[in-house]
């Protein structure tokens, strides 16, 4: 279905913030680096653009949590859906909001820390994480000091009182450790990861006081009411119609970017100096990690014709197709690693599940009248980058057929 685009006012905003080139920034969201993030004006923009304040925003793969934490910022009720426990973690630090006295009590639990992470103390070791696996590949010998540090940094940050208290120190390890060992070719020493961590504790508490500061005029500017403002599933897409907390209101606008059909991603792992994979994001946040690659991408990447991941597609939109109505917009941001066989497909499979595409004219930029757009330098894993052919990403508008 051809259509103008609404609010046609705002068409050069929504182009450009489609094809900004500028990195993610600004309160929350610069708290850990998600794979395949789009950018927090791209999720604003639409936001802005399909709904209302105290409208629903629903993301049902929610990954770094962009679009739920804009959709605080601007006054609108937003749920947030993953499997994965890591997603579920960030997402859930990143829309905490943070009290004074929250604040007071990091700053000051900072003032130890420097003591508390000498490579010379002795640390407890987590030995039934180390016996699952949550360690491998960070025990070698340039990268075990970083190892034993962040060991002894959860020893420090269990001591905090305060579940979000000790989820946002977690999460400041989490920021630091992926910047130390994560597709790194030269391993930081102790003291650039002890120094590393203090700065980043101290940019990410201006974060989240910036977060809470705008969340708290977001709500008296829309007049928000009620408690219920943002909430996280750590649950698959599959079946979220039994969800009560879904079933109470049809979402105004689903802003997401599902996984890419083909495409290498690690949503939950990072890589240490190369192809070693370590799951120890996940023992770093204290959640886990039940399932190989495959499981958070609907299928292994490298089967025939993709048949799992199309069929996963179809009934995870199924379920999506029985919880809006028809004022519901479905945007999608994603990749493909063959777009000439499997675009057609993808949206096969969403005409199957329910969904009609809107093609809105004054918005194409390409000979199929969709909007795409190109994205430089994308680099999914340690040795590979450049103009791949997922390094073209497609914005998909569905609405209920």
């Amino acid at each position: 279905m051809r259509l103008s685009f609404p609010k046609l006012d705002r068409t050069s905003e929504i182009l450009e913030a489609v094809h900004t080139k500028s990195t993610i920034s600004g309160v929350t969201h610069n708290f850990y680096r998600y794979p395949a993030r789009f950018s927090n004006l791209f999720a604003r923009i639409m936001i802005e653009t399909f709904t209302k304040p105290g409208d629903l925003v629903l993301d049902p793969y929610m990954g770094g949590g962009t679009t739920i934490v804009e959709a605080r910022l601007l006054g609108r009720r937003a749920i947030g859906i993953d499997i994965s426990s890591l997603s579920n973690f960030i997402t859930k630090v990143k829309t905490t909001p943070l009290s004074d006295n929250d604040i007071e009590t990091l700053i000051l639990w900072a003032k130890y820390l420097p003591e508390k992470m000498k490579i010379t103390n002795p640390s407890a070791r987590p030995h039934e994480w180390i016996e699952n696996g949550y360690q491998r590949n960070i025990s070698s010998k340039n990268t075990w000091p970083i190892r034993k540090i962040i060991e002894l940094t959860i020893a420090h940050i269990d001591k905090l009182q305060r579940k979000r208290q000790r989820q946002f120190a977690r999460c400041v390890l989490l920021n630091t450790g992926q910047w130390a060992l994560d597709c790194r070719k030269e391993i930081p020493t102790a003291k650039e990861f002890r120094k590393r961590f203090i700065y980043n504790l101290s940019e990410m508490i201006k974060g989240a006081k910036e977060f809470t500061l705008n969340i708290r005029r977001a709500d008296r500017l829309y007049k928000a009411s009620g408690s219920f403002r943002s909430h996280c599933l750590n649950s698959s897409v599959i079946g979220i119609e039994k969800e009560v907390v879904i079933a109470k209101q049809p979402p105004r606008l689903i802003l997401t970017s599902p996984p890419y059909p083909g495409v290498h991603i690690l949503y939950h792992r990072w890589q240490v100096q190369g192809r070693k994979e370590t799951p120890a994001p996940f023992w770093i946040s204290n959640c886990l990690d039940g399932q190989g690659a495959s499981f958070y991408t609907f299928g292994d990447r490298k089967q025939p014709n993709h048949d799992v991941y199309f069929d996963n597609l179809y009934e995870a939109f199924k379920s999506i197709v029985k919880i809006i109505d028809n004022e519901t917009m479905i945007v999608q941001m994603l990749s493909f690693s063959d777009p000439s066989l499997q675009l057609p497909r993808y949206l096969e499979t969403l005409k199957q599940a329910g969904l009609r595409e809107i093609i809105f004219d004054n918005l194409c930029n390409a000979e199929d009248g969709r909007l795409w757009r190109e994205v430089p330098n994308r680099k999914w894993y340690a040795d590979r980058k450049g103009k791949l052919s997922s390094s073209k990403e497609v914005v998909l508008f569905h609405r209920l057929a």
